[in-house]
């Protein structure tokens, strides 16, 4: 039996498509590292991560291979999991999504919490772009959801995003991944349950959007 017999079986033909895709997905924290997971075990072929923090004690709550690398940069330390992807150690600004080629991609998946830099992002590569808003303050999975960006709700920090996409006369569609759960608290605590479920969701929604 092989690695991959068991995806291969359940997408047929079309698992040629994921192991010839080309995707990239910034930041591995939280929702991030769950989603390279997923990509990596159904035989995405070709996957480049874009992260340039450093894994700490806080992290190890809801952030994959965390307790066992801290103080370690975490590109580099989940290349040690997953030796096949492309690293790339750079934190992901505005000026670094306006400045980046992401010709060469299929598939651009979107972890970060950079306002700014996912404003650029949807500017910038939503024919390819799925994002995901904010997974922090909430305790139910089952609340999360997937929509075009002008038909998500329930997320202050994804309103925040249409506003400014508004104010700078966007109008085009893309997917976003959110939750319609309120925010429990006003700091930023969070729930492994629902970070992974974000995370593995956009692992979905990329594997649907390669094999269109």
């Amino acid at each position: 039996m092989g690695v991959y017999d068991r995806i291969e079986e359940l997408v047929g033909d079309d698992f040629s498509k994921l192991q010839n895709a080309n995707v990239i997905l910034l930041g591995v924290g939280g929702v991030g590292s769950f989603c390279l997971d997923c990509l990596y075990r159904s035989g995405v072929g070709h996957i480049t991560i874009v992260d340039f923090d450093t894994f700490d004690t806080t992290n190890q709550n809801r952030q994959m291979w965390s307790e066992l690398h801290e103080g370690e940069v975490k590109v580099n330390a989940l290349k040690k999991h997953y030796p096949e992807v492309t690293i790339v150690e750079k934190r992901i600004d505005e000026e670094w999504v306006w400045e980046f080629d992401f010709e060469p991609y299929d598939v651009v998946l979107d972890a970060i919490d950079d306002r700014n830099a996912k404003l650029a992002l949807a500017q910038k590569c939503y024919r390819k772009l799925i994002s995901s808003f904010g997974s922090a303050k909430r305790m139910d999975p089952t609340k999360i959801k997937v929509d075009d960006v002008w038909k998500s709700y329930g997320d202050r920090f994804g309103a925040k995003i249409r506003y400014e996409l508004k104010k700078r006369g966007f109008k085009k569609k893309y997917k976003v991944i959110f939750s319609s759960e309120e925010a429990n608290i006003k700091g930023s605590g969070s729930f492994m349950g629902v970070t992974a479920t974000f995370g593995l969701t956009m692992c979905g929604e990329a594997m649907k959007k390669i094999r269109d």
